[in-house]
């Protein structure tokens, strides 16, 4: 039983969005979908410890819902069901679809990535119903992943469920100049994902590194899908080379760990190896993107063997770049502190008090903490200090505040 039940949710987990997906073509319906695979899954905890877990486990579940859709659909006395009904019935006398990669689903979840990151979609909402759909979370935990009520998030769910439905929002991929338009939010909506997981907003720990690998094992998805988009290539990239640090950056009790000051022998060094390979793919072909031109920031610190031996001026030529494709000011903040490492303190301190006035920054502890660090190293230990207390009353996870209080006390 126990191994019957772990089987069932490890297909669940690995199956879910596959499952969601070629549900929501058959019968157009997100709420209708994920109800069914539920019930599925309820049916596999049930089954599987009589029957043994079935060879092609990702088809039995399908084959499952797609009969538990077609019983909810017969029940329904409305008009339109009844149509449906007819329409699935009708599905299973045609041949199967095409098999997926495993030879268990068709892969469908290209259609969902598009639906959940549509623009007609609120920024939080597109990254809760990916992490809902494609993810596989429950509402708890996406609500704990956003650190709000579970109410909260089920509302927010919701909403964004009832927008596609009320703004008849196609569950299709786009073609040609749509998808090329559209394929920015869906990796913007990866990208937000990572970054969370990578340096959490708030919170006792300073890495989400379950969110980080979702992120990771989405952008994979993503890219067996459309494996001639150079951006998702540079996405995939630059998760890679980043989360290769991962186990690096905080110490035995959770403390955060600069750059500077980790041990780089604990870098991943296949991630490393499967990032570097891509990123020549993400930058040849034609102008490079932004996910691109990151990747190729992130290789040179994996390559490096240490800060001092980092390649800076390349770093600042390829933010000088990323500096024209995303005019942010965090991108001008990194930029500084590269500019930084490579002709001195001043010259990055001059750079980051251009950016004093701009609204984006305010209350934004990173900007705020490598001030302090500049004028530390430049002598100015008083301004230093007023300026990681700016940094300490923003920062949101309690690692960087033990980071910020030891500064200060050093100071």
């Amino acid at each position: 039983m126990p191994d019957a039940r772990a089987s069932a949710a490890a297909v669940f987990r690995e199956e879910h969005g596959r499952l969601l997906g070629a549900l929501v073509r058959r019968f157009g319906d997100l709420d209708l979908a994920e109800e069914v695979a539920a019930e599925a899954v309820e049916a596999a905890l049930v089954r599987w410890p009589v029957d043994g877990v079935p060879p092609k486990p990702g088809a039995w579940l399908m084959t499952t819902a797609r009969r538990k859709a077609v019983d909810r659909l017969r029940r329904d006395q409305a008009y339109a069901a009844k149509l449906a009904v007819l329409q699935a019935e009708s599905d299973r006398s045609d041949p199967p679809p095409p098999p997926g990669a495993d030879g268990d689903l068709p892969d469908d979840r290209l259609q969902l990535f598009f639906t959940c990151a549509h623009p007609a979609l609120a920024a939080e909402d597109r990254l809760a119903l990916t992490l809902r759909c494609l993810a596989g979370l429950t509402t708890p935990e996406v609500a704990r992943a956003f650190l709000v009520p579970t109410a909260t998030m089920a509302k927010r769910i919701v909403r964004a469920k009832n927008r596609i439905r009320d703004h008849r929002i196609p569950f299709r991929v786009p073609s040609g100049d749509e998808l090329r338009a559209r394929l920015p939010g869906v990796l913007r909506v990866l990208y937000s994902l990572f970054t969370e997981g990578y340096a959490a907003s708030s919170g006792p720990d300073i890495q989400r590194p379950d969110l980080a690998e979702e992120a990771i094992r989405l952008a994979r998805i993503l890219h067996r899908l459309l494996p001639d988009e150079r951006e998702i290539t540079g996405l995939l990239a630059l998760l890679l080379l980043v989360h290769a640090r991962h186990a690096a950056r905080t110490g035995s009790d959770g403390e955060f760990v600069l750059l500077e000051d980790q041990d780089r022998t604990a870098w991943d060094a296949a991630l490393i190896d499967e990032g570097r390979a891509l990123v020549p793919v993400a930058l040849t072909g034609g102008p490079p993107g932004p996910y691109g031109v990151q990747s190729a920031i992130a290789a040179l610190h994996a390559e490096a063997p240490d800060v001092a031996r980092t390649d800076w001026p390349q770093i600042v030529a390829l933010y000088d770049i990323l500096l024209t494709l995303t005019p942010t000011p965090v991108v001008a903040l990194n930029r500084a502190a590269a500019v930084a490492m490579r002709d001195g303190p001043e010259a990055g301190l001059k750079l980051l008090d251009g950016l004093a006035d701009e609204p984006r920054l305010q209350g934004y502890h990173p900007y705020a903490a490598a001030r302090g660090d500049l004028l530390h190293r430049l002598g100015r230990d008083d301004e230093a200090a007023a300026a990681y207390r700016e940094a300490l009353a923003s920062a949101g996870t309690e690692p960087e505040r033990a980071h910020l209080r030891q500064r200060l006390e050093a100071l």
